[in-house]
């Protein structure tokens, strides 16, 4: 009979690519994981690896129940996550601060479900430009881009890199073609602003580009750069996390490498055991790496070059 819970061994190494790194993210031991895999495959009577010194690598199969898998953990945290909040008193208000790109593509669904589960959890949302002082108490969990170590007290998830590149809509690339290179990217209307810190590291990468001049439009926030990009108006620095989810945006280049920014989920040591406070940030949490895993590029572009 197939064990359920081997599908969180198969999806642990096929997304970290070696038993030794799913043993880890998983707090076992490697030899568990192994152990659990074969006999994973040998219920479903599938060959679901290729084990190489290397490390592991999906045949056919396996990345075509990779998916499924996917589908039955994460059903299965939910269970685990609606179980658990029958037996525990969670009522009350937590304060989350975000980014405003974030709060409005990501956090509103995300905020929806966790309505749905936990109704007696009150949210108050902050997306301001303000960096909100978490070891102050000015918000309880925080999702938040950062290339810095954070204060003393300061405990988090990592959630992903937190990549930012140029997008377009689908209906601009038909009328006006991707651009290649540097180049061709003068022969573009660009999609300036986005607020506070995003913009200041935003016009020093287009200044760095040279494409200070071909600034055509100046948004005042990140959700006016995104609607900005969405209206096919021209081509704008997006997240991944954001870009990659939406069907009508395309990727124009590869993200640039040395920008150093990670998103966390972060929350203070003196609110993290709170029930209302551990019950959202674990939601989150889980919703959040869902997501990411959920991203598929809708191009391979090439990398910004001279």
């Amino acid at each position: 009979m197939l064990d359920w819970n081997d599908l969180r061994y198969f999806v642990a190494v096929a997304r970290h690519g070696s038993t030794l790194a799913a043993a880890r993210a998983l707090r076992t031991s490697q030899t568990t994981v192994a152990r659990r895999i074969a006999a994973l495959e040998q219920a479903a009577k599938l060959t679901l690896f290729d084990k190489r010194q290397a490390g592991y690598s999906l045949t056919a199969d396996g990345e075509a129940l990779l998916d499924r898998a996917d589908e039955v953990a994460a059903a299965a945290d939910r269970f685990e996550e609606a179980a658990g909040a029958r037996t525990r008193d969670i009522s009350g208000h937590v304060r989350i601060t975000s980014d405003e790109i974030f709060a409005s593509t990501i956090l509103a669904p995300l905020l929806r479900d966790l309505h749905e589960l936990h109704p007696e959890i009150i949210v108050e949302l902050d997306s301001s430009f303000d960096l909100r002082d978490l070891g102050a108490g000015e918000a309880d969990i925080a999702l938040r881009s950062t290339s810095k170590e954070q204060p003393d007290g300061i405990v988090g998830r990592r959630i992903c890199v937190d990549d930012w590149t140029f997008y377009c809509t689908r209906d601009y690339a038909a009328r006006k073609g991707l651009p290649q290179t540097r180049e061709e990217l003068r022969n573009h209307a660009i999609i300036g602003g986005g607020g506070g810190n995003i913009w200041r590291q935003y016009k020093a990468w287009l200044e760095k580009l040279g494409l200070a001049d071909n600034i055509a439009v100046q948004q005042g926030s990140s959700t006016g750069l995104l609607s900005g990009v969405r209206s096919g108006f021209g081509l704008g620095v997006l997240p991944c996390v954001v870009g990659d989810a939406d069907p009508d945006l395309l990727r124009c280049f590869e993200p640039r490498a040395d920008h150093g920014r990670t998103l966390w989920l972060l929350t203070h040591e003196r609110v993290r055991h709170s029930a209302v406070v551990r019950t959202t940030a674990d939601f989150m949490y889980a919703a959040l790496m869902r997501h990411v895993r959920s991203l598929k590029p809708t191009k391979s572009p090439p990398s910004i070059r001279p």
